[in-house]
């Protein structure tokens, strides 16, 4: 608060303007702070971390990599991350023999994310049509992820594989990884890049020239 303090100056001259001190106490302000700051503290929601769930292989030395790569060949896909910011996929179990076999595409909207949007096509649409009823009805979060997940984890759903090659890059696998986001894909998991999968890249940037010269009892 300000207090206005007049001072008398005791000669008695008259005209002579009076003497005034000024004096500010900010002791009240002190006590606002700290209810504002108390006020906002318990009436902010603090951000909630945002985390990705990622499928890793298991550690067990008894599970033998068939039983880790073990999926109907109509659900498995098969991303391979390569240099330059390349990326090539194949469905099911390749045919090292045709270079054909391996598909390039980008991470462009048309790319990549329509291939495993297709792949995805019924629990794509399931999902907007989950949105929807969401806006439509005001449902809750809790209830919207719940139902969310049983759409995702049907038996049905694509089982993708995601291989980076050493000249990919880092970025290449996060952008990998969002698209699995974007198109609703729950079933996805990290792996080392095989000598097979490294073939097949090599194999198709020499369109087929390789081919004759595989053997594939080694991969």
């Amino acid at each position: 608060m300000a207090e206005v303090q007049q001072k008398e100056s005791g000669d008695g001259k008259k005209g002579k303007p009076k003497k005034m001190h000024i004096h500010v106490d900010f002791t009240p302000m002190v006590d606002m702070n700290m209810l504002l700051i108390t006020f906002f503290m318990l009436c902010t929601t603090l951000k909630k971390p945002q985390t990705m769930e990622i499928s890793m292989p298991s550690n067990d030395k008894n599970i033998t990599e068939e039983d880790q790569t073990k999926v109907a060949a109509s659900r498995a896909i098969t991303i391979l991350l390569g240099g330059e910011d390349k990326v090539y996929y194949y469905s099911g179990q390749p045919d090292y023999t045709d270079y054909t076999t391996l598909s390039e595409t980008t991470f462009a909207a048309d790319g990549l994310r329509a291939v495993l949007q297709d792949r995805n096509r019924e629990i794509v649409n399931q999902l907007e049509d989950l949105k929807k009823e969401k806006l439509e009805t005001g449902m809750e979060d809790e209830e919207f992820n719940k139902k969310a997940s049983e759409i995702k984890n049907v038996k049905t759903a694509p089982v993708v594989m995601i291989k980076g090659s050493d000249a990919s890059s880092y970025k290449n696998l996060i952008d990998a990884l969002d698209e699995m986001h974007l198109c609703g894909i729950s079933k996805y998991a990290i792996v080392d890049i095989t000598e097979g999968d490294q073939f097949l890249i090599d194999n198709y940037e020499s369109k087929g020239e390789l081919s004759s010269q595989i053997d594939t009892s080694k991969l």
